[in-house]
């Protein structure tokens, strides 16, 4: 079966349409190019940007309020349509920070989801935030009840 749509063609940005769109002046753009920080294509003498390269080069920082916004777009490419899964391996998969209270009632996995990007398939991975800060605080409970020990240890 033959695929009907036409595809979309890709947008060319010149340095000066780069540094226009990304609200920055030419000397930076530059300054990105030397050090690896944003991708470029050389066209015979001209060099040119695609639109998915500037928007990577753009990091959105979130608001604790707006986090699960960010769950909702992909890393890489900013697409907003994910698609909610698990990942499968011999079993399910899970996050075990590597310090734990060892003796603790509950186990310490923290469950994991993940989200495919359906633009450019890359799959991010979301941990249970509220368990590992249960998980943390009883580390650094334990942490400071070790560390408190041989100082009362040493005075008697």
């Amino acid at each position: 079966m033959e695929n009907t749509e036409p595809a979309k063609k890709t947008r060319w940005y010149s340095i000066r349409e780069a540094a226009e769109y990304l609200d920055v002046g030419e000397p930076t753009l530059y300054r990105w190019m030397r050090e690896g920080k944003i991708t470029f294509r050389k066209v015979g003498d001209s060099t040119r940007f695609w639109q998915e390269d500037l928007d990577s080069v753009m990091q959105v920082f979130y608001s604790a309020k707006d986090l699960g916004k960010a769950r909702e777009v992909c890393p890489i490419c900013r697409h907003d349509e994910l698609v909610e899964g698990k990942v499968r391996g011999a079993g399910l998969v899970y996050f075990v920070p590597k310090k734990t209270k060892f003796w603790t009632l509950k186990d310490s996995f923290v469950d994991t989801t993940a989200r495919m990007c359906t633009r450019c398939g890359a799959v991010t991975w979301f941990g249970d935030t509220a368990k590992l800060a249960k998980l943390r605080s009883l580390t650094r409970q334990k942490d400071t009840d070790e560390t408190a020990r041989p100082s009362e240890e040493a005075q008697s």
